[in-house]
């Protein structure tokens, strides 16, 4: 995929990084030339210029590109100019760093679907590690639910999931258990992690099961503290 990334700031540089790591052709623009810098020798092409300047997209392969993102993460008036002069290209779709409520609205009058909150997602996401200390990871659906990795309790072991009623229970549903690979006792070396797939209701849980569970914020909470 060919992306533009506008604003190279912190988000914007490992955004960058990142998706070129994953494969896909990266463009990044930024109006100050130490950030141009330090990308210049990592990413596909690296471009110096003032992103409220409409003209200077021409030497852009806009016209081609799949996605365009402002992460421009200083200035919410450029973010926004920038917003606009992209949404005239129909081809492109957009995805837009919001630094406001306001900047929220303001996006979303301009059509916007695809707005993010990097900063508001991180502290999300730690604030839930920090609370529910026995969780692994979370991603959010949305702000009243979520999707957890949590490990077995002891208790699940070698019980069937429908004897345990999650549902019922804890209000949580359970996607799929990742559970260390199929190696002897006896081997060394560091034991590899899969997901076991579908989950029935006779699907027996095993010691050192990761569960991935989904429910609301305050359910998952509740089922973290429980079985601490």
């Amino acid at each position: 995929m060919k992306i533009i990334i506008i604003g190279l700031g912190n988000f914007g540089r490992s955004l960058a990084l990142n998706l070129t790591d994953n494969g896909h052709e990266v463009f990044g623009i930024d109006h100050k030339m130490e950030k141009v810098d330090l990308l210049k020798d990592h990413i596909a092409n690296v471009v110096c210029m003032d992103a409220n300047n409409e003209a200077a997209y021409e030497v852009l392969p806009i016209q081609q590109a799949d996605l365009g993102i402002v992460a421009i993460g200083e200035n919410e008036g450029s973010s926004i100019v920038t917003t606009a002069i992209l949404k005239k290209y129909k081809n492109l779709r957009i995805v837009s760093r919001s630094l406001s409520k306001i900047h929220d609205t303001i996006l979303e009058a301009m059509g916007i679907n695809d707005v993010i909150h990097p900063e508001q997602d991180a502290a999300f996401r730690l604030t839930k590690q920090i609370s529910f200390n026995y969780a692994l990871d979370y991603f959010r659906v949305d702000s009243k639910y979520s999707i957890a990795e949590v490990f077995s309790p002891h208790s699940f072991s070698g019980k069937s999931v429908k004897s345990l009623k999650l549902t019922q229970k804890y209000s949580v549903s359970l996607i799929t258990v990742i559970r260390d690979g199929n190696k002897p006792l006896s081997s060394k070396g560091t034991s590899t992690k899969k997901v076991i797939g579908l989950v029935t209701g006779d699907t027996i849980l095993q010691k050192g099961d990761i569960l991935t569970l989904f429910g609301s914020n305050k359910s998952i909470m509740n089922f973290v503290k429980d079985k601490k």
